[in-house]
């Protein structure tokens, strides 16, 4: 998209919300307000009217919600761009799942209004920069987890290994770890196996993380990893072993 101001659309059902937000995008730089919307049937039709460039979009809003916004909107060619700005927490998978731009937390923070501005000019210059609309990547690129600050994204590329904690996945990356809720036969099947590998049905490892493999006493293989520690490798997952070596 050309250097001119981002043509922002507001969807919010509260209306101190969305004054606030008004008033936060007028002393933000390189946005302009074309309209608001209460309800997510009234925000799918002003951007169809309107087509703006993004939608600051509740989720938690009477009859369709944000998301469902969201995804009607992704039918659109081009589709705009989304940051969700929510007062909850527990909807970043779903955000990441519409390939949201930005999740703001309630009560907004300036800073992170621009920034979230910022990233979404950001996507759309790199999205017209491209020489035809062709299939988005198959894989999943990153994440939303949740932490004492709010929500972090975490680029996928940057996990170390995947482990599984009952209902929930652990992302580890270097030394700090996040809980996200996704199965493990989901993020085996979306991450790149190019860059990971399954090898035991609860973790998955970056392969380039991986340093070396033994077998323990019984003849099972042990992948040795680049943080010094082991990872056991499941029976059914020793075939993974070979094709990494390339024997």
């Amino acid at each position: 998209m050309p250097e001119t101001n981002l043509r922002v659309l507001i969807a919010d059902d509260e209306p101190l919300a969305a004054e606030r937000l008004q008033l936060l995008l007028a002393r933000s730089e390189g946005a302009q307000l074309v309209g608001t919307a209460s309800d997510g049937d009234s925000a799918i039709n002003l951007a169809e009217a309107l087509h703006p460039d993004l939608l600051l979009l509740d989720i938690a809003m009477p009859g369709l919600d944000g998301i469902g916004v969201a995804r009607a909107l992704a039918m659109q060619s081009p589709s705009p761009a989304v940051v969700f700005v929510t007062a909850f927490d527990q909807f970043a998978v779903a955000a990441f799942e519409v390939e949201a731009v930005d999740y703001l937390m309630k009560p907004v923070d300036p800073f992170r209004l621009q920034r979230a501005l910022d990233r979404a000019r950001a996507y759309l210059q790199q999205r017209s920069a491209e020489p035809a609309p062709g299939k988005a990547s198959q894989w999943l690129e990153e994440f939303w987890a949740s932490d004492l600050s709010g929500l972090v994204r975490i680029a996928s590329r940057d996990v170390d290994r995947v482990s599984a904690e009952r209902d929930y996945m652990r992302l580890h990356v270097g030394r700090r770890s996040w809980l996200i809720h996704h199965s493990m036969a989901a993020l085996e099947e979306g991450l790149n196996p190019e860059l990971f590998v399954r090898l035991h049905r609860s973790a998955i490892v970056r392969k380039d993380f991986i340093t070396g493999f033994s077998r323990n006493q019984s003849g099972r293989w042990i992948a040795r990893l680049a943080d010094g520690t082991e990872q056991p490798v499941g029976r059914l997952y020793s075939d993974r072993v070979r094709a990494i070596a390339g024997r």
